[in-house]
């Protein structure tokens, strides 16, 4: 028997939608799936065949293939559990549904099929919007983030077990809400403000002036003289985010899988500090399968390189682009992506020597 179900992924920080297709025929028993999955989803058959056992359903023996549709593009994460299960239970015929054509399906599967949360709920959600797709069942800690799009209902599942009662009816869900106004009345709610800096009159008044044209700025002080505190400062003086601005920053955060679960958007700006020891492909995003960087986490906000001069020449060299055009081209043989990144540049740096071996005038 033959099954169709609703699903989607990540390719950047946009999203497209799969179908998953499931074929269970009587014959040598395999399972296979094909579609250009990555190693998590090949490891899925195991996770999802426990789950669906210790759900409470027998697990009949025979040749299961499941493709994953555009089958060109690769497919990557856990995301795709959920939706292989339902698939794989509607063609062995385990449950039967109807209301299903028009719901996306999302969520990684725990042995004791429990959901675990996923990254990416947000762009999935925009992208169902998009479509025009009406629900999306994925894992209740993912839930808040995707119910951002008021215009697709969203539930939030604890188990398998409690979607396919949900599906068959057998138990009702209210619909997770967000209240975007609430999210937005705590901007600007800065652990670090500028206020607490004392002093340092000529030092703030030149952060002052940048952060109001978004200017980029170094600052060259001995150790001890304040720079890391101030920078940390910045976002706080910079202009509160818009919607637009923060659902844009948060994409790009829940394709990382860095969103709080008690705060689905992110409605301050962000600080970016990476280490000098970081790599280009670290800062500017990349890989295989290429993935944001550090200069896309700080999309909206501030990146602060600290010890300027300790960064590799290369590494310095790949922030010629965002610095020029805000935003990431990374190119593989395969496909080439793009990646946000409009950010403030803060450096610091020490004097170097000759400066402080200079006699005094």
């Amino acid at each position: 028997m033959l099954s169709k179900i609703l699903s989607s992924a990540t390719l950047g920080i946009e999203a497209y939608t799969v179908e998953v297709e499931t074929n269970v025929e009587k014959q040598i028993p395999g399972f296979t799936i094909v579609g250009l999955p990555d190693n998590v989803i090949k490891e899925s058959k195991e996770r999802v065949i426990t789950a669906i056992k210790n759900s409470g359903y027998d697990f009949p023996i025979k040749k299961i293939t499941i493709n994953l549709a555009p089958a060109d593009i690769k497919k990557e994460g856990s995301s795709l559990d959920l939706p292989i299960a339902i698939g794989l239970m509607k063609a062995l015929e385990l449950i039967s549904f109807d209301n299903y054509k028009d719901t996306i399906f999302l969520g990684e599967l725990s042995l004791d099929g429990k959901l675990r949360a996923i990254k990416g709920a947000l762009p999935i959600a925009v992208e169902a919007k998009r479509k025009g797709l009406k629900k999306i069942i994925l894992p209740i800690d993912s839930a808040g983030e995707a119910s951002i799009v008021d215009e697709v209902e969203v539930y939030g599942m604890e188990s398998l077990a409690e979607v396919v009662n949900f599906l068959s009816g057998s138990i009702e869900k209210e619909r997770t809400k967000t209240n975007k106004d609430e999210l937005f009345s705590q901007i600007n709610l800065y652990h670090l403000d500028f206020s607490d800096v004392r002093g340092q009159e000529n030092v703030k008044r030149a952060l002052e002036v940048a952060a109001a044209g978004a200017h980029n700025i170094i600052m060259i002080g001995p150790p001890g003289s304040g720079k890391t505190m101030l920078a940390k400062r910045i976002p706080s003086i910079l202009p509160p985010m818009t919607l637009d601005e923060a659902l844009e920053t948060t994409k790009i955060h829940s394709i990382a899988g860095i969103i709080p679960k008690d705060k689905p958007l992110v409605t301050e700006r962000p600080y970016r500090s990476p280490h000098h020891t970081v790599s280009d492909a670290a800062l500017v995003g990349g890989g295989s399968f290429p993935k944001p960087g550090e200069v896309s986490f700080a999309h909206h906000g501030v990146l602060f390189l600290d010890e300027l001069p300790e960064f590799k020449k290369n590494v310095l060299e790949v922030l010629r682009q965002p610095l020029e055009d805000s935003k990431v081209t990374v190119s593989r043989s395969k496909l080439s992506l793009e990646f946000p990144a409009n950010f403030m540049l803060a450096a610091a740096m020490n004097p170097c020597g000759c400066v402080a071996q200079m006699p005094s005038i």
